[in-house]
């Protein structure tokens, strides 16, 4: 079972991927579930992102084409804030998903990626400052699915901030996500970043699995098409190493499970 549920496609800002584009490719190389996780960024500067009539029309137009060949997932990325978690609410409720990945691009109205966020802390401060975001959030919202690419601030770090530095924090999320039922994705744009681990790590991974987390999915995080599908593959044997026996994938919110290779 090959599934890659973290796709960006021309409906976020930071793609020009069609729809139809992702499925044929995922018919093309064995793919047998696809799910399209556009952005919704509200309250960021220049980003945009989902236009509800516009999106849910492309997905319903590949579905019918395509839907008796490959299983087509509707999703969309939340990238959220303490502050504007009403706005989400009514996203959420505007659409009907099958999965949400919760994630944190943005902290105090400041990106990460163009590292805005990062100046005028220390990496200790920025790096708790994070996570206690994301600790805020859960402890509040719970229409989503898993929590995507957990540990992002490290994609931009210049060092990575020790894990032992933050597992209480870490421990404190996975511990409320395993409460409420959710669960991590594992984000395979690692290799391309070249980041020397999965993300998350490897650490937070094991953490998860000693705590009881089971609820995993796998996506590459394309933002083109050469992208789709990337080390999935490898990676579901990682997790078997790790100790994992199976990830999921969802329907209408609702977790499905499936045995790694």
């Amino acid at each position: 079972m090959l599934a890659d549920y973290h796709l960006h496609t021309h409906n976020s800002d930071d793609s020009k991927v069609k729809m139809y584009e992702y499925v044929e490719k995922a018919l093309n190389i064995g793919f047998d579930e696809l799910c399209f996780t556009d952005h919704k960024d509200y309250d960021v500067n220049d980003l945009n992102g989902i236009e509800e009539k516009k999106y849910l029309k492309e997905y319903n137009e590949v579905l019918d084409k395509y839907g008796n060949n490959i299983s087509i997932k509707l999703g969309a990325e939340f990238g959220m804030q303490i502050f504007n978690i009403d706005k989400f609410e009514k996203l959420f409720k505007s659409l009907p998903l099958d999965f949400v990945l919760l994630s944190f691009h943005t902290v105090d109205k400041k990106m990460l990626w163009n590292k805005d966020f990062f100046e005028g802390r220390t990496q200790k401060e920025y790096n708790e400052r994070y996570y206690q975001e994301i600790i805020d959030v859960t402890k509040i919202y719970k229409n989503y699915s898993v929590l995507g690419h957990l540990d992002l601030v490290r994609r931009y770090d210049e060092t990575y901030y020790p894990f032992e530095k933050v597992k209480d924090f870490i421990a404190e999320i996975l511990k409320q996500i395993i409460k409420d039922g959710k669960g991590l994705e594992v984000n395979t744009s690692c290799f391309r970043y070249k980041i020397p681990d999965l993300t998350p790590s490897v650490d937070i991974l094991k953490l998860y699995k000693d705590l009881g987390g089971e609820i995993l999915t796998l996506g590459s995080d394309s933002h083109s098409i050469e992208h789709f599908g990337a080390k999935i593959a490898d990676v579901q044997k990682q997790l078997l190493e790790i100790g994992f026996k199976t990830f999921y994938t969802f329907d209408k919110m609702l977790p499905i499970e499936h045995d790694l290779i």
